[in-house]
């Protein structure tokens, strides 16, 4: 008995077959069994002469042996193959112009239907850059989103880190295929993000790094998300590729400003130049977004406070490490503003946070 999936990976593996033909075969034909039961002169009619002939080409020893590669991962626990026409795709991914025929998913694929935001940047980030990754990851996913990354080296990294902290985890969208890790030293991270998150890849198993790949890879990291955050970018970064695929797909760009003398800093300030929304916390992101911090958010681990009762030391973990209203504070802390104020009087006496203008407060250590 062939596999659900056999026809979409005979589709998929096709020469001549990207996601723009496939498409157009699929809106002509339906299913992709119809595709390979229709006559030469009917695929003619949609696809060019040579692409029509692959079509009709019975399958080699090479797809045999991948589709039973595939379903073999596929019976593995924790392992899915999701298609176009699977009730579990992701519905962002339908409007893109180029929505990848099959994902290969390991982790959790109902992250994929999850309100998310992509976090992205240089693989060589600054010290700075990590921390702003962290802390904006890890407070949007305390907020709820899902932070979508690509598991690569640097700003990456710091993403799905902190996103993991948060109740909204994490999707690592790679370049390889699902059962390769790249780069490797990443090995014991996407071991965490399949445990406890979610990987995704649109290429066949077995599919090495090939640099072509990871720009492509790109729009679906913006795709699946309501908007794309970059954190440090150089002028050229691979970055600002993901970016421009969520302007075009009308997701939202955000973009972190730097040092005028900072590399790193100048494709931010391109990208706040053509349009982008400049961020200064992660709070001007969900503003932004129009969604608002739940106040059953709390940091991971901490049991939610009793009306009246948060020690400093619990109150500074609520803070987390973004500049917070106090407002937001009360929320979370489930106090009003007036009787957090002895608190925080405390934790800045003693050096661990500071007070900013308007009523805000960041956490110092």
């Amino acid at each position: 008995m062939l596999p659900d999936f056999y026809f979409w990976l005979r589709l998929e593996q096709t020469p001549g077959v990207g996601p723009g033909t496939a498409r157009k075969l699929l809106t002509s034909f339906g299913l992709p069994e119809h595709i390979f039961s229709a006559s030469y002169e009917a695929l003619c009619a949609v696809v060019t002469p040579k692409v029509a002939r692959a079509l009709l080409i019975p399958p080699g020893d090479d797809f045999l042996r991948l589709s039973e590669i595939t379903a073999s991962w596929a019976m593995q626990q924790g392992n899915y193959v999701v298609t176009l026409a699977d009730a579990a795709y992701p519905p962002t991914l339908l409007e893109i112009p180029d929505p990848p025929l099959m994902l290969y998913v390991k982790g959790r694929p109902d992250l994929l239907r999850h309100p998310g935001i992509g976090v992205v940047g240089s693989r060589n980030a600054t010290a700075q850059g990590i921390r702003n990754a962290e802390q904006f990851s890890e407070a949007l996913s305390h907020a709820g989103l899902t932070i979508s990354s690509g598991l690569a080296a640097g700003i990456d990294t710091a993403a799905h880190q902190g996103a993991l902290r948060g109740m909204g985890s994490t999707i690592a969208v790679i370049g390889t295929g699902a059962d390769i890790v790249y780069p490797a030293r990443n090995r014991s991270l996407a071991h965490q993000i399949a445990t406890e998150a979610c990987i995704v890849s649109e290429y066949s198993l077995g599919t090495p790094a090939i640099a072509s790949n990871f720009p492509r890879r790109n729009r679906i990291i913006s795709g699946l998300t309501r908007g794309v955050l970059v954190v440090e970018a150089a002028a050229q970064s691979g970055s600002l590729i993901t970016a421009r695929m969520a302007a075009d797909q009308g997701r939202e760009v955000f973009a972190i400003p730097g040092s005028i003398h900072s590399p790193l800093a100048k494709g931010c300030h391109q990208l706040i130049r053509q349009g982008a929304k400049l961020v200064e916390s992660a709070q001007d992101i969900l503003e932004e977004l129009q969604l608002n911090l739940p106040q059953s958010v709390v940091a991971p681990g901490l049991i939610p406070p009793a009306p009246g009762v948060v020690a400093t030391t619990g109150l500074l973990a609520l803070m987390g490490y973004d500049p917070v209203p106090v407002d937001v504070l009360a929320l979370r802390a489930g106090q009003d503003v007036a009787s957090l104020t002895g608190q925080l009087l405390e934790l800045e006496l003693s050096g661990q946070i500071e007070s900013l203008p308007g009523g805000m407060f960041r956490r110092l250590g």
